[in-house]
């Protein structure tokens, strides 16, 4: 074996490729073929979206698992151990059967170069097939049409909230956007979207392929009822379905595609109404409005573009406190931060500024002069995310709260912190 670590691994397979973000399906799909696992036995899910994707694998494996199916999930990225992006009915894979499975994918490729994040794709559809899976979700990385989880094709694929993020790749308009993300859809196969406004790219790359595309307000409909319950409708009927355990009103519209998704493949992965139950009140989602024991009140979200931002607010919102809010941080350079600082501004008292030591972090001063511009208040400043923290926890008083969001690297610092 080329290393005896996964930490080895990963380091080497950093700097392997000449760029860390190489969208394509030439280079993977070489190495793909070359191990034999272009056709897997299990059935397929792929999910992409700006938004609301991490979300609605989740509740898929959750709903899945509970049903006792064989689940295999693949997400990125992770926030603190990297086996999270590659789990077994409901558990991160040990880092020996993920060295293992990075050693075949070495020997496979000769001289194909490859990116960290194409190695651990193919890890994960290796380590699926050897699985005796059901099912597989797989949760496209950025964009869906050149994304390597694309090069296995979806037995049902579902696209969630578009929005503008990644413009350098992706796009600058919803319309390129929504393109990149249906390029997961199938010829002939179904396919699911949940966002109540696709773009019209979308629509019509369906209908190109012929794809069954099953849309909300059209093909299914949710309705939140008194109480802590909602309703579905499409093709079944479901009653009296407790809310998803993820807070925030827009995971209605996640789980109702989800709903969807399970109705596409009843005869095939059959779910019963207290399998959903069971599913819904027991998906969990690290990083996305998570609240960390202790006090203050320490919130921490991964929202990194305008849409997240805003369902942040909102959820701030719906759980007013006593006190003050104060936000603590720290984002990467080429997002879109003035609009996501702005979603903010209106339920934040106090900002807490900080630089990412990450390849496109964004320094502290360049993002305190955005939150000064926007918030119309002069931010601390710190190089690094746990001085920032550390001095919000240090300022609250009784009856305050401290939210940290902006990223991936954000939360992950914050959790590391808080350990």
């Amino acid at each position: 074996m080329r290393f005896s670590s996964l930490e080895q691994w990963l380091e080497w397979q950093e700097s392997l490729h000449p760029s860390a973000i190489d969208l394509g399906l030439e280079r993977p799909g070489r190495v793909l073929k070359a191990l034999g696992l272009e056709s897997p036995d299990h059935t397929v899910i792929t999910v992409a979206g700006t938004n609301g994707k991490g979300s609605s694998v989740a509740m898929l494996e959750s709903i899945l698992l509970a049903a006792g199916y064989r689940v295999g999930c693949y997400t990125s990225p992770h926030l603190l151990h990297y086996n999270e992006r590659i789990r077994l009915n409901g558990e991160p894979v040990a880092d020996s059967a993920i060295c293992e499975a990075f050693e075949r994918i070495d020997r496979a490729r000769g001289e194909t170069s490859l990116t960290y994040f194409e190695f651990g794709t193919l890890a994960a559809f290796d380590l699926f097939a050897r699985a005796g899976l059901d099912v597989a979700l797989l949760e496209v990385g950025l964009g869906g049409r050149l994304d390597a989880v694309n090069l296995l094709d979806a037995d049902v694929a579902l696209v969630t909230a578009i929005d503008i993020d990644h413009a350098a790749w992706l796009g600058e308009d919803r319309e390129a956007i929504g393109r990149e993300k249906a390029g997961i859809f199938r010829r002939g196969r179904p396919a699911v979207c949940s966002d109540p406004q696709p773009p019209a790219s979308l629509l019509a790359h369906a209908a190109e392929l012929g794809c069954e595309l099953s849309l909300p307000g059209r093909d299914f409909a949710y309705r939140q009822e008194e109480g802590d319950s909602w309703s579905w409708s499409g093709p079944r009927r479901y009653s009296a379905l407790p809310l998803p355990a993820l807070r925030g009103r827009f995971q209605l519209q996640n789980a109702a595609g989800v709903l969807m998704v399970l109705s596409l493949l009843a005869e095939r992965l059959p779910v019963s109404p207290q399998h959903l139950r069971q599913g819904l009140l027991a998906v969990a989602l690290p990083g996305r409005f998570q609240r960390l024991p202790g006090e203050p009140a320490l919130i921490v979200d991964v929202a990194h573009n305008p849409q997240s931002a805003a369902a942040l607010a909102e959820n701030l919102r719906q759980m007013p406190v006593a006190g003050q809010t104060r936000a603590v941080v720290a984002m990467l350079a080429d997002k879109d931060l003035a609009r996501v600082v702005r979603e903010l501004v209106p339920v934040v008292d106090h900002w807490y500024v900080a630089g990412l030591d990450v390849w496109r972090g964004c320094d502290a001063a360049s993002l305190a002069a955005v939150v000064a511009a926007e918030s119309a208040a002069a931010p601390a400043v710190h190089e690094q995310l746990p001085q920032a923290l550390a001095q919000a926890q240090q300022e609250a008083g009784p009856g305050d709260r401290i939210v940290v969001f902006g990223s991936f690297h954000t939360v992950a610092a914050a959790l590391a912190a808080h350990l």
